[in-house]
């Protein structure tokens, strides 16, 4: 028997569980379960990978200055309180690691993403699960949540699974209702999605009390070469900068990721893309008695009476070659996160969900 154990926290964590990507038998099957960009890299990032092939006998840049110049310059930012990770999922992580431990509480809400409750349990701090009201962000209930041990404040705004998001008024309430001990984090994976809304940047630069983390995975179609990147006061750059690995981009993944924030006009059309189809999705599954909250990212998160007409209409639909993310994890076991791809994958699914129901009520 070995006494040989792990950190406390570490077996408490479920794994993370990803969108399905392959169904048995089914050769060419219609992936909408991981929310990726239908469209992919735009010519200019994959460009830039392809000339990055000739110098990965080199070790990659371990400032990133190249491509923090380049955030700062597109979305007018301090490149100096820029720091990029591999995948926002590692700043999250190198934030609990540097503010969170034993006897220290992480506030996240009941339907937030995943690596907030995974990161704040291999720290060995608490996590604290918060309601929220309608799929909505609650920003009472996490201010009242908030005690001498908490440290963290997650919360990724629009939401994932939901979609739904709360405006800059209330955020900016949310951060000046903290404690002074207390860092939010606010986690803008989708906020590229959403016109005129710079993710809270701004108030990044007004407090010393926000961070904004960011990714390349969803936008700019990215999620396989894992870059994210985190806006923070100067005083937490001073600290995640000590416990990032020197060299935790590849040469690659930095060289593709100047050029597709470089590369505004494809960020644009996809952006624009999603905007229309999503509207479109929406339409179609409630005229088929799916309801859904108003998204502002790049899925829909449709509504089923119950947990078992959830589950078996994603039955119909990999029977049908269509893969869909199930959130019985996220507290919503009556829920079909679906992500919205290009016209031909939307249509599809649509009908798909369309021939269910006929049958389902």
């Amino acid at each position: 028997m070995s006494n040989i154990t792990p950190q406390p926290g570490i077996m408490d964590i479920t794994l993370y569980q990803g969108g399905v990507a392959h169904l048995p038998g089914i050769a060419n099957a219609v992936k909408l379960s991981s929310n990726e960009n239908p469209f992919g890299p735009s010519d200019a990032a994959k460009e830039a990978f392809r000339k990055a092939s000739y110098h990965l006998h080199r070790y990659p840049s371990s400032d990133h200055g190249e491509l923090r110049t380049a955030i700062g310059e597109v979305h007018g930012l301090d490149p100096e309180r820029i720091l990029c990770g591999s995948g926002s999922d590692e700043i999250i992580s190198f934030l609990c690691q540097a503010y969170a431990g034993p006897g220290d509480e992480v506030i996240h809400t009941e339907h937030g993403f995943g690596m907030y409750r995974i990161s704040t349990l291999a720290n060995g701090a608490t996590p604290v699960e918060v309601p929220e009201r309608e799929r909505v962000t609650d920003v009472d209930a996490i201010l009242a949540a908030c005690t001498d041990a908490t440290k963290l404040v997650f919360i990724a705004n629009p939401n994932n699974p939901t979609g739904t998001m709360i405006g800059e008024g209330e955020v900016a309430r949310l951060a000046a209702g903290l404690p002074d001990h207390v860092l939010l984090v606010l986690d803008g994976a989708y906020a590229e999605y959403v016109d005129g809304y710079d993710g809270g940047a701004s108030l990044v630069e007004a407090r010393q009390n926000v961070v904004m983390t960011r990714t390349f995975s969803k936008l700019y179609g990215l999620g396989g070469l894992r870059i994210g990147w985190a806006y923070c006061p100067a005083h937490v750059i001073a600290v995640l900068e000590r416990v990032r690995g020197p060299f935790n981009l590849s040469t690659a993944a930095l060289a593709a990721a100047e050029a597709a924030v470089r590369d505004t006009a494809w960020a644009g059309k996809c952006r624009a893309d999603n905007t229309r189809w999503r509207a479109w999705l929406a339409e179609a599954l409630g005229e088929h008695g799916v309801p859904s909250d108003t998204s502002l990212g790049n899925f829909i998160l449709a509504r089923f009476a119950n947990q078992a007409e959830a589950e078996a209409c994603d039955e119909h639909l990999k029977s049908e070659g269509l893969i869909v993310r199930r959130v019985a994890g996220y507290n919503l076991p009556n829920c079909l996160r679906i992500t919205v791809g290009d016209e031909a994958s939307c249509r599809r699914v649509a009908h798909a969900v369309g021939q269910f129901m006929a049958t389902a009520r």
